[in-house]
């Protein structure tokens, strides 16, 4: 057969194909993937991708955008909620894998996701509405940047919150360098570099959450939410308040970092990541010990941009945040450790990253500084 018959052939077998998937997208119903409702005054954001644990894509993004502006400017509307379908996450993070393989072909989508998402953190973070998340199961990277920003964050015993960027050769972006800093102690730079996982009660103890509820009693603080009369944020915060009061879930246990508090604020207080994996390393506890193992894992290059996004974050505004990170996402974009950690961690699952440069001290203060550096006008804009 030519070259030409069989380029034909294949053409036609592809579009075969591409008819075949078409025929079938029209044929099954298929689910919105972020439901957008109003229920009597209140704005009801769903997000309704439960295979996939309501992993946040450029569609949703570009759908809760606009209406939570449009809700915020409306005298309809008193109230948003926000939550995830199916039981298990409120949302695991953003969908990294469709980033990545965007970014490896120079597509538009590695800009443009970043971009998208952290206009809308900001929009959340700036809502003069009162906006109540219901963090009720997995809640990681961008689902963070989907609740931490709001006025109210609901956790429940199911909630399980972590920012394990540096596993995949990223940093805790989507606003974390404003609001990790601004957790007790070191606490927020602990949680930053070994992606530490919080759940249940422990997650509103670090000051992620501002309430704790159980799981079972979420619907019936939903229907009073929506009830509430052109309510006020004291208005929310009073029958938010009642609800955790009614809820005793795991309050006998203390705090899962409480007996470390003080060794995270000693061992994690350093100029630089280096002296703190050396201050992990003289210290000799178990503690110590299995931290400088986690980090040993880490990217290298993104421990030491996370160090020092965090430490500029600590007196930034939460939108002077957002700008550098876009522009450490645009790093990360240019770089290697993101493509490998995404294909150690998600893809092939092997979890045996080759980090480039594989140890702390091969990666420069020149080459963090550049991370760093201005887009030009390709820098976002809030």
């Amino acid at each position: 057969m030519s070259i030409t018959a069989l380029a034909s052939t294949f053409r036609l077998r592809s579009l075969c194909r591409l008819q075949r998937l078409q025929g079938h997208m029209m044929s099954s119903h298929v689910e919105p993937e972020v439901l957008l409702e109003k229920v009597g005054r209140t704005g009801v954001i769903t997000m309704n991708r439960p295979k996939v644990l309501n992993a946040l894509n450029l569609n949703m993004i570009r759908q809760i955008y606009p209406q939570l502006k449009k809700w915020e400017s409306d005298s309809d509307t008193d109230l948003v909620i926000i939550r995830g379908a199916g039981g298990k996450a409120f949302c695991a993070g953003g969908d990294i894998r469709a980033v990545t393989e965007a970014g490896k072909v120079g597509d538009p989508l590695a800009q443009d996701f970043f971009r998208e998402e952290y206009i809308l953190n900001n929009a959340i973070g700036t809502c003069r509405k009162p906006y109540i998340a219901l963090i009720d199961g997995i809640t990681m990277g961008g689902g963070v940047g989907l609740s931490v920003h709001g006025q109210f964050r609901v956790a429940t015993e199911k909630t399980l919150f972590a920012m394990p960027e540096t596993a995949i050769g990223l940093f805790p972006d989507v606003g974390g360098g404003y609001f990790l800093p601004r957790l007790q102690g070191r606490l927020g730079l602990f949680l930053a570099l070994t992606g530490f996982r919080l759940k249940g009660r422990d997650v509103q103890r670090a000051g992620v959450a501002t309430h704790f509820v159980e799981s079972k009693k979420i619907p019936d603080l939903e229907k009073e939410l929506v009830d509430l009369k052109s309510p006020s944020a004291e208005d929310v915060t009073r029958v938010l308040d009642t609800y955790q009061t009614q809820s005793s879930l795991d309050s006998e246990k203390p705090f899962v970092l409480d007996k470390h508090m003080s060794d995270i604020d000693r061992l994690f207080s350093s100029g630089s990541v280096e002296g703190i994996v050396q201050n992990l390393k003289a210290d000799g506890s178990e503690f110590a010990k299995k931290q400088a193992e986690i980090l040993s894992k880490m990217s290298p290059t993104s421990l030491k941009i996370t160090y020092r996004q965090l430490q500029a974050g600590a007196t930034l505004s939460l939108q002077d945040v957002l700008v550098m990170e876009y522009r450490l996402s645009q790093a990360c974009m240019r770089g290697c450790d993101f493509y490998e950690g995404v294909r150690a961690v998600l893809v092939d699952r092997d979890q045996n990253p080759t980090w480039n440069p594989s140890a702390l001290e091969d990666v420069s203060d020149q080459s963090v500084d550049q991370c760093f550096s201005s887009l030009g006008e390709k820098d976002l804009t809030l």
